[in-house]
């Protein structure tokens, strides 16, 4: 499952990053409204958790243009406002749980995994593509009766590919939805890891493969009969 943190934090950012991931979510990270609601708008999330004030735009203004755009995904606000006016506020706003800081990191799991239960897009875990599927919890792909085990890296970048078929991700958009936007690796290691998955769906004899779009990057696709 998918989650965007946005929170201008960049420390207790990255703390709940590491936390989602070793609970295997695949999590995507910004620190500024306005890329919070332009990745709201382009990816689609299990659940979003959302730090109410954040330069650019505050949460309270990105949750109610996603809402004005169809976006239903469940938000959980994170506020160091922790009055009931705020929650009220916030709740208001259309999130759909409010959590004031300081909190308990085993609480702020079990408020994820409540709402991303309530996602649309929550369906036993299992994510399909053509007669390809990704089972989320053990991080396992599998086409027919093979199956393969993925690392953490390789998971990402098939999920977001699965849970976004025929889109094209150039390869700064991978590198900023799949490593952290301060990474110091090269932008290499996308082709790389797209290379292991290109290699593990040759050998499951999958039906569907990652393209490369000359000039703009990468897409998934179902392979033509």
């Amino acid at each position: 499952m998918r989650i965007l943190i946005a929170e201008d934090e960049v420390g207790i950012a990255k703390a709940l990053k590491l936390v989602l991931e070793k609970n295997r979510y695949a999590v995507d990270m910004v620190h500024n409204g306005l890329d919070a609601l332009d990745y709201i708008l382009s990816v689609g999330y299990d659940t979003i958790v959302l730090d109410i004030m954040m330069p650019g735009l505050d949460g309270l203004e990105v949750l109610r243009r996603a809402r004005e755009h169809g976006i239903h995904t469940p938000v959980l606000f994170l506020s160091a406002k922790g009055e009931v006016e705020d929650r009220i506020a916030g709740l208001d706003a259309g999130a759909d749980d409010y959590l004031p800081k300081p909190f308990v990191v085993g609480e702020f799991l079990s408020r994820v995994r409540a709402l991303a239960r309530r996602s649309g897009n929550y369906s036993d875990d299992i994510v399909r593509v053509g007669d390809t599927e990704l089972n989320v919890n053990s991080y396992t792909l599998s086409c027919r009766s093979e199956s393969v085990r993925l690392n953490n890296k390789e998971f990402q970048l098939m999920e977001l590919f699965m849970r976004n078929r025929g889109r094209v991700f150039s390869t700064d958009a991978l590198m900023q939805k799949v490593w952290d936007l301060d990474t110091e690796a090269e932008t290499d290691v996308v082709w790389t890891y797209i290379g292991f998955l290109r290699k593990k769906l040759r050998g499951l004899r999958s039906g569907i493969e990652i393209k490369t779009i000359r000039g703009a990057g990468y897409a998934l696709e179902e392979k033509e009969c």
